[in-house]
């Protein structure tokens, strides 16, 4: 009977959005307990700066929106309360940290093993022989174009 009573108080057409809102919170109650348990210090000292930074900007988005759906449920529309503003700024900051996580991830170009990547791959044998025949042929040209010495018969 006291279910009966329970399920007496709001329209059944919300029943399924209410259970998933139950469901909800209780997965945010369920992080957050889990982030509460540990000291913040010891946490930070784990963290990298990046990591830290990331940590930070959730954990201030999180209490934003959390404060957000509280005015909701007072009745004040958050769009015209300050809110927004420092939700706005928080997500300008989550960017900043998102481009520079990019730029870590980003490739970077190896110029030596791309040069001899190109070389390699533009290689040609036969102009390589060429080019050994043709130096050889200049060695030749510039010796006998130099003066030899005659040998005298005493030595």
């Amino acid at each position: 009977m006291a279910g009966e009573a329970i399920n007496e108080d709001y329209p059944h057409e919300i029943d399924e959005q209410l259970t998933g809102f139950d469901t909800a919170v209780s997965s945010v109650k369920s992080m957050l307990d889990t982030l509460i348990s540990m000291p913040r210090n010891d946490l930070l000292q784990k963290l990298d700066p990046l990591e830290q930074a990331k940590l930070d900007l959730m954990s201030v988005y999180t209490l934003n929106s959390l404060f957000w759906m509280y005015l909701v449920t007072q009745g004040i529309n958050p769009r015209e309360h300050g809110i927004k503003q420092e939700l706005e700024r928080i997500r300008t900051y989550m960017n900043k940290v998102k481009e520079i996580t990019d730029k870590k991830k980003a490739a970077r170009l190896d110029k030596g093993a791309a040069s001899r990547f190109l070389r390699n791959a533009l290689y040609d044998p036969e102009e390589k022989n060429s080019a050994k025949k043709l130096a050889s042929k200049k060695a030749a040209e510039t010796s006998s174009d130099t003066p030899q010495r005659k040998r005298s018969k005493l030595s």
